[in-house]
């Protein structure tokens, strides 16, 4: 797998980390209008970076499947707007999706990181897609509209380095090991996790990602009904050892949490399963051995 790091001067420090839970519509300027409410909230609080969740400008599911309002990058409203509010705010900010036109007329599913300055410092495009049908009729098909990403990313902050997957990647251990033997302290997982699948594995999922990476995890998730789909909530915060130190329940708001950094050596070396990991061969011939009848 392709790695990308994106650098940027800065020393590692204890800090405040937030997560935004909102609900997207289909109306993106009202949806823009509270996610820039909250975080404003959150800042006042006294958060250093402030992560919004997946699609969190524009999210519907109509008759016809996911709609989430694809446009370039450089004129996205959602850029355009939360480059200017970090800078205003002094804050950095994880624009946890929205849909990116890239330059071959292909829509990426892409978290974008903004600096306090105002500057994008990097992005990803989500690499796993969504595409399941679950026991109660719901059917997704991300690669409808999304083509996936193809290297894993991670950033250097002021505090830390930042590890960044979108939702269905949560369910792609390899992804975060890969982010962690990078250097990654902590892990960011923006998503509109559903609510079939999210009472069922988004907490268990997200505290096993902690432990096997012995990172930080934080992971804003949308809430509500959005057309037919409904997403969990439930944004997240997790500590290196696997203790959920925020939960955004199921409404609108803002949850925050200190990020330690010295927790991550302290798991790291309580259980060093980084340092053990190990090169092994596929299986080869795999044979069934039957008992007799």
């Amino acid at each position: 797998m392709d790695m990308k790091i994106a650098e940027e001067d800065g020393s590692s420090m204890n800090f405040n980390v937030a997560c935004i839970q909102n609900c997207a519509t289909d109306n993106q300027d009202e949806t823009l209008l509270d996610a820039e409410s909250l975080v404003r909230d959150a800042h006042k609080a006294g958060a250093d970076l402030i992560c919004l969740p997946e699609f969190f400008g524009f999210l519907n599911v109509g008759e016809n499947g996911i709609e989430v309002a694809p446009c370039q990058v450089h004129r996205h409203p959602a850029v355009s707007a939360f480059k200017d509010l970090a800078y205003q705010l002094k804050t950095w900010i994880l624009l946890g999706s929205i849909a990116h036109i890239d330059p071959h007329g292909n829509n990426r599913n892409r978290s974008v990181l903004i600096a306090s300055n105002g500057e994008i410092i990097t992005h990803y495009d989500k690499i796993h897609m969504f595409d399941v049908n679950l026991p109660n009729g719901e059917i997704y098909r991300e690669s409808d509209v999304f083509v996936p990403g193809e290297e894993a990313v991670v950033a250097d902050t002021p505090w830390a380095k930042l590890g960044l997957t979108v939702c269905y990647d949560l369910r792609f251990p390899y992804l975060y090991r890969t982010l962690a033997h990078a250097g990654a302290d902590i892990i960011t997982v923006p998503a509109a996790f559903a609510r079939t699948t999210g009472k069922a594995h988004w907490h268990v999922l997200l505290r096993s990602r902690a432990i096997e990476t012995g990172c930080y995890i934080v992971a804003p998730c949308q809430y509500g009904q959005h057309g037919k789909a409904k997403t969990y909530g439930h944004s997240l915060i997790v500590d290196p050892w696997g203790v959920v130190l925020a939960d955004g329940g199921e409404e609108r708001g803002f949850i925050q949490a200190e990020i330690d950094l010295s927790n991550v050596a302290k798991a790291r070396h309580m259980v060093p399963a980084l340092e053990h990991d190990r090169n092994y061969a596929p299986p080869a011939n795999v044979r069934l051995h039957r008992k007799a009848s």
